[in-house]
């Protein structure tokens, strides 16, 4: 591999020509009180940080920039902290999904536009991996992506508590009259002790997971808990092997291929994945190239032979993230499903996935289970497909009840949120367990930003006869954290006209999960009526971002991505003139 020399560098180009405009950029680099020392024949590195005060994924990131900081000034680089927009999940409404894009091109522009050589991407909480490396890629320059890392065990009363999981089980007791208001407010002060990510397997700790799977991070990066002191040596590693990379001229484009993505969907399914994963892993290999685009086909292929074996809530029934990585971590469970992998695909590291899990070792045979000893049998998603979401829909039925993978019951259909949820709070509400709960309208435009609404509150009629689970479906998605039998993503959505917004309720759905079907027991000719019958809602917007992503968001399917945005709308963008 031909090394870059330092007057090949892209930085070169705003720092090294002896001309009026670089003694400006070279001047101002000295009124912040560097020296030519600092730059010169040396990568600028840029640390794109999404550290804010609202972000408690991210608390941890106002020290760990210091930590990658350091590693890029061992290796001989010069390091530039550039701040990217937070996208804290628990305070961004209507939902981070909105702003996943605006990330992206947040990410993009900043590398694009300024003198950068290579990138740190400092990221964790959920749409900030997929966000940071989907415009990382479209910039193109050599990347390394370092994962927050899952917070410490949950506790309350001796009992370990996980994010999101436990909050919706020990919120349903709380409406059933089971848990106090001091009870509650135990688990809420219980539930999250430490700076860093939801420690279940959910979107969080899904991506994280994706992007040390498909390469883009160091080898056994994703598993490591915020708090422990291996974070901030592994951060200041990701600044040491940035430069390098950036030496090494290891692009993107020279790195990953199609596999490399496969790989990542291998990863998902073992570890028991949130669906949110589907839309993120969709739009970023579409980002890599249409050489490296993925489908949800290609994830209900890997569903039906890889099995998952990380028994991790919600898909498992005890352990969390830390025990994970006490286990083995992700090396330890890509070393186990190898059979699965392409273990020739190139990595961060400059060496292939199998060099980089040659060796890992697993310590836990009950948090990670053996090919032969799964958690469950096929992976942790299906693709439903049918005359109600032609283009698909998602469950993850290592998370639902075995009972209603097979089932045929009538509608209960709402338009929007609100309607919904004033709903299942009454008691009087004519449902039965063995209905099928309908959310439409909240989809990439109807939500806006398809948000997590897909986990639809059983109603407080059957959650007090002692039901946990029934079938629900929307054009939403679902907290990685979540349980239960969510279907989910339905395509094209109902908001512009998919099948979804033709139900009624009382109409029979079924669902068979093992045949990947899901039917509207409605002819055909009832349905073409319906459809002319039906009126499109009103625009939400009439400006600003969410005028411009109601026109150009692509549907789930597609991974929900801006049309313009992808690798084939256009030609690559040149490099910035420097007048």
């Amino acid at each position: 591999m031909t090394r870059k020399t330092p007057e090949t560098l892209r930085s070169a180009r705003w720092f090294a020509p002896d001309d009026l405009r670089t003694f400006g950029h070279r001047s101002r680099a000295m009124q912040m009180g560097y020296a030519p020392q600092d730059w010169e024949n040396k990568p600028v590195i840029a640390i794109i940080n999404t550290w804010s005060d609202i972000n408690p994924c991210h608390t941890h990131f106002k020290q760990r920039v210091e930590d990658v900081k350091r590693g890029i000034l061992q290796s001989g680089g010069f390091p530039l902290e550039l701040p990217a927009i937070s996208l804290a999940e628990q305070y961004v409404k209507p939902t981070t999904m909105l702003y996943r894009n605006m990330l992206a091109m947040d990410t993009e522009e900043l590398i694009r536009s300024h003198p950068i050589d290579g990138a740190v991407l400092m990221g964790g909480c959920d749409k900030t991996t997929p966000g940071l490396v989907m415009g990382a890629l479209s910039a193109g320059v050599p990347f390394i992506y370092l994962p927050a890392g899952p917070m410490l065990r949950g506790n309350w009363k001796g009992k370990v508590l996980g994010s999101g999981s436990d909050a919706w089980k020990f919120w349903d007791e709380r409406r059933a009259g089971k848990i106090s208001k001091t009870q509650w407010i135990e688990v809420e002060a219980g539930i999250a002790r430490s700076h860093g990510t939801c420690m279940t397997m959910g979107t969080a700790a899904t991506m994280m997971g994706i992007a040390e799977a498909i390469g883009m991070a160091l080898p056994g990066s994703s598993s490591i808990p915020a708090p422990d002191s291996n974070h901030p040596r592994m951060s200041a590693e990701c600044g040491r092997r940035i430069v390098e990379m950036v030496w090494e001229d290891l692009t993107p484009a020279r790195m990953l291929t199609r596999a490399n993505f496969e790989n990542g969907i291998a990863v998902a399914m073992a570890m028991g994945c949130s669906t949110n994963a589907i839309v993120h892993l969709v739009a970023m290999s579409r980002r890599a190239g249409e050489h490296c685009a993925i489908t949800l086909d290609d994830f209900d292929a890997y569903s039906r032979k890889v099995p998952v074996i990380a028994n991790i809530r919600p898909s498992g029934d005890k352990y969390l993230m830390e025990d994970f990585y006490y286990a083995g971590g992700l090396p330890g469970l890509m070393n186990r499903i190898a059979p699965h992998l392409d273990l020739n695909t190139l990595t961060v590291t400059g060496k292939t996935t199998g060099q980089n899990i040659e060796g890992a070792e697993v310590y836990s045979d009950d948090v990670i289970r053996t090919l032969d000893n799964p958690l469950y049998a096929e992976g942790a998603l299906a693709v439903l497909r049918g005359n109600i979401a032609p283009n698909g829909a998602v469950i993850k039925p290592s998370a639902c009840a075995p009972h209603l993978q097979q089932h045929t019951g009538p509608a209960i259909v709402f338009d929007s949120y609100p309607e919904m949820k004033a709903a299942v709070e009454d008691e009087n509400l004519d449902v039965t367990p063995g209905h099928i709960m309908v959310l439409r309208n909240a989809g990439p435009q109807g939500g806006p930003g398809m948000p997590e609404w897909g986990m639809l509150p059983i109603p407080l009629k059957l959650v007090k006869q002692g039901v946990r689970d029934m079938l629900r479906l929307s054009d939403a998605r679902m907290s990685g954290t979540s349980y239960g039998a969510c279907i989910l993503h339905a395509a094209p959505e109902a908001y512009i006209g998919g099948p979804l917004a033709l139900v009624k309720t009382g109409d029979l759905i079924t669902v068979d999960v093992p045949a990947r079907s899901i039917h509207l027991e409605v002819s055909d000719e009832e349905l073409a009526i319906r459809r002319a019958a039906w009126v499109a809602p009103e625009k939400r917007y009439e400006r600003g971002y969410g005028w411009m992503f109601s026109r150009h968001i692509l549907q789930a399917d597609q991974g929900c991505d801006f049309d313009f945005l992808e690798t084939s709308f256009g030609a690559p963008v040149a490099e910035p003139d420097i007048y």
